[in-house]
């Protein structure tokens, strides 16, 4: 394995300095400015409040059961499309993913609109139960988390070695035992790394059960009615305080995973290879799976252009036109400024930390990254909140730049993760070459590092921009009519009963997302044959 380059100039010190002191001022003191509110308030008052109680219960129950489904359901999906010879997997795993490129909010708003008293399916299929409550919150929470686990059990499985299973035919354990012997020590710690992850994505989104939740209160929606309806910042602390302690068990065990996965190396494949019967049975689950994920988004689309649903199915633009003439086009306008500028301050910001981080050693570099990390723990709401509390009264209060700034710190840790393992992967005795050539470490990272990442770079800027675009939890404290994105519209029209705006909003950002992808696809195909990592 190689050695990092010892080589640190007193330049180079100065920016890792730098860079630490702005992970301090933008992460951790923000985060002890909202803690610091638990010594003004009554932290027993606000615990033993009943309605604090329900919904502790609340999300602890509905989360439990989302996250088992949504873990279990990804698991099923992964191994049809990873373990079997199915066709057109590239495009199963393309369409199961697309609910990652619209809000939370609007997962529990494509319920309503086809389980909800006039839904298409309930109207369909006659259906008298009510989906709001939990039932709903637990079944759109599934809607919303079910994609990003699947693509986090897909990596699991890509780099499984098949060399045990192969010993286990030879030594013929079959059945049970080879489960238990084979798959269940290497699934048993990333799959709980999953569930985490996982459970905190859930227990810490207020979107789903704001829209479809009905009296089914739970701790993020009354963190919100807290600080925004009754401007409480004392309670809103303490609740934020209980959404850290899972985040912080999935970020640990996120660590520890990592660590183990990058000392194995796989060396054989699995056969993707399976009876016709299974092929068959893997075929329809997975077809079942993308009309679930699809369903929201086709209604989206028909609400969009039909008069009044049910009662006129004519096809009309008012409802577009209705969304721009309120304002939608400068919503739309702030979206795509903060997306943007979000990506390239973030991109070359991760790039810079993680190139001080991974290239150099020292306590600077330890903290920096210990400082990229550290992001990843901290839900959004929190973030929103903790930035709302430590910035008010600053020039950056009320501004685009608080609302980059926050978009930046809230997604920052994968894209630095993403740069930080390319890195690690180039020649590590290269600064010191360019040292004894005379070269500078810029000119280094222009001409030699930059081109070998720019496949990277392009997912990083992906990334903060399609995140950004359909954020609301970390900018929702942060927004005023000035510098509102367009996702904030949804909640605005749910709230005024015009959900045929807050389809066609949904609808936007699915689509701007898409072109984002669509772009970072082609170009990345451009780099493939240029040796990027």
């Amino acid at each position: 394995m190689l050695k990092k380059n010892n080589f640190d100039s007193s330049r180079t010190y100065i920016v890792k300095v730098l860079l630490a002191v702005f992970f301090v001022l933008v992460v951790i003191l923000p985060l002890v400015k909202m803690l610091s509110l638990l010594f003004q308030t009554d932290v027993s008052a606000v615990v033993q409040n009943p309605r604090f109680v329900v919904a502790l219960k609340n999300s602890l129950v509905s989360t439990l059961v989302a996250t088992i489904h949504s873990v279990i359901l990804a698991y099923i999906l992964a191994m049809c499309v990873y373990r079997t010879q199915m066709k057109h997997k590239t495009i199963i795993t393309v369409l199961v993913t697309l609910p990652m490129l619209i809000p939370s909010v609007s997962h529990g708003m494509g319920l309503i609109l086809l389980c909800g008293s006039n839904g298409f399916l309930t109207n369909l299929f006659n259906v008298q139960e009510s989906i709001y409550g939990f039932a709903g919150v637990v079944v759109g929470s599934i809607m919303y988390s079910f994609p990003v686990a699947f693509l986090m059990i897909a990596d699991i499985l890509k780099y499984q070695d098949y060399t045990p299973y192969e010993a286990c035919k030879v030594m013929n354990i079959r059945g049970l035992a080879k489960f238990r012997a084979v798959t269940l020590p290497y699934l048993r710690k990333p799959l709980i790394s999953v569930f985490f992850a996982t459970f905190t994505m859930i227990v810490t989104d207020y979107g789903v059960p704001l829209m479809i939740g009905g009296k089914y209160i739970t701790l993020p929606v009354l963190m919100y009615q807290e600080v925004i309806g009754m401007l409480d910042f004392g309670k809103g602390a303490t609740i934020g305080t209980f959404f850290l302690i899972p985040a912080v068990i999935a970020f640990v065990l996120d660590l520890l995973n990592k660590d183990k996965a990058g000392s194995s190396f796989t060396k054989k494949p699995f056969p993707a290879k399976v009876s016709k019967p299974v092929l068959a049975v893997a075929t329809i689950f997975c077809i079942e799976q993308v009309i679930f994920v699809l369903l929201p988004i086709f209604s989206f689309i028909v609400l969009s252009v039909v008069e009044k649903y049910p009662i006129s199915l004519n096809f009309t633009m008012n409802h577009i036109l209705k969304t721009f003439n309120t304002g939608g086009g400068g919503y739309l306008a702030n979206s795509v400024i903060i997306a943007l500028l979000t990506s390239a301050v973030g991109t070359i910001s991760a790039f810079a930390t993680a190139y001080f981080s991974a290239r150099s050693s020292g306590k600077a570099s330890r903290f920096l990254h210990m400082m990229a990390i550290t992001a990843l723990a901290i839900p959004g709401l929190v973030l929103g909140l903790s930035y709302m509390l430590f910035f008010k009264g600053t020039f950056l209060y009320a501004t685009f730049a608080i609302m980059i700034l926050v978009n930046t710190m809230h997604f920052f840790s994968s894209p630095y993760l993403m740069a930080y393992n390319s890195f690690s992967k180039i020649n590590m005795n290269l600064e010191a070459v360019a040292q004894t050539m005379g070269i500078g470490k810029g000119l280094l990272i222009r001409d030699v590092l930059f081109p070998q990442m720019k496949s990277t770079i392009l997912e990083m800027f992906s990334y903060f921009f399609v995140n950004s675009m359909m954020t609301i939890s970390a900018i929702s404290f942060l927004s005023t009519a000035q510098n509102k994105p367009l996702s904030l519209m949804i909640n605005l029209f749910q709230a005024q009963m015009v959900v045929e705006g807050a389809a066609f909003v949904s609808l936007l950002i699915l689509i701007i997302n898409i072109i984002m992808k669509y772009i970072v696809y082609v170009l990345n195909k451009k780099f493939k044959n240029l040796g990027g990592v």
